[in-house]
């Protein structure tokens, strides 16, 4: 049996070990008042590479094939604090990025790659991130129901298209479709298919975002 790669959840108050303050005021003589004005100003807060952020989505699972890359938009699920309470990243915010096969020896896998942080429409970061490997993949026959598998799920497109190629369920078409190809121009590569092997993801369990680089929040 193939087996995913987990992360520890992460919880707020570990996100919060190693993020600094970074000042960049003018150091100029200046009244308590002036003072303060500047450093809500001119102060950043730095999260650190290493740092992990627990995610969310709106379905339950998400079903992709091996080969494919499909956007993919996360929430961020627990604000994230400073050690004195501050929230940095609220919860609800949108971490934007896809999910991209990857290699692993013999296994082939899918990660998520983050490429931007949306706190709000003011407040858009760059971000370098990615969730672990996750390569639990479900088989499916021809023939067969395809109800359990995709019972609250999003799909990718060639997901969509390989299931309801194996299946003959053309109501999945109406599932939710993280994008991609068109699922008509994906038929062709299923003739003469008896099974599909499929990766199941489990958002909240799976997709955790561990930093690659400090995030620098003004």
């Amino acid at each position: 049996m193939i087996t995913s790669q987990k992360w520890l959840t992460a919880t707020a108050a570990i996100l919060a070990l190693g993020i600094t303050v970074v000042t960049s005021a003018p150091l100029v003589v200046a009244t308590p008042a002036e003072a303060q004005q500047r450093i809500s100003q001119f102060d950043s807060i730095r999260i650190p590479s290493g740092s992990v952020i627990p995610v969310s989505y709106e379905k339950d699972k998400i079903i992709v094939t091996r080969e494919e890359t499909a956007p993919l938009t996360l929430t961020v699920a627990q604000d994230i604090r400073t050690n004195q309470g501050r929230v940095l990243i609220p919860a609800g915010s949108q971490i934007v990025g896809e999910l991209r096969p990857i290699r692993r020896g013999n296994q082939i896998g899918t990660q998520f790659v983050a490429r931007e942080l949306i706190i709000s429409r003011r407040q858009r970061y760059r971000i370098n991130g990615n969730s672990g490997i996750i390569t639990r993949t479900e088989r499916v026959q021809k023939g067969a129901a395809g109800g359990s598998v995709l019972q609250g799920a999003a799909l990718g497109a060639a997901a969509a298209a390989a299931l309801g190629g194996i299946t003959g369920d053309k109501a999945i078409a109406t599932e939710e479709i993280l994008g991609g190809a068109g699922i008509g121009a994906l038929a062709g590569v299923l003739l003469g298919r008896r099974s599909v092997d499929v990766i199941v993801i489990r958002p909240e369990e799976d997709l955790s975002v561990r930093l690659r680089s400090d995030i620098v929040l003004r």
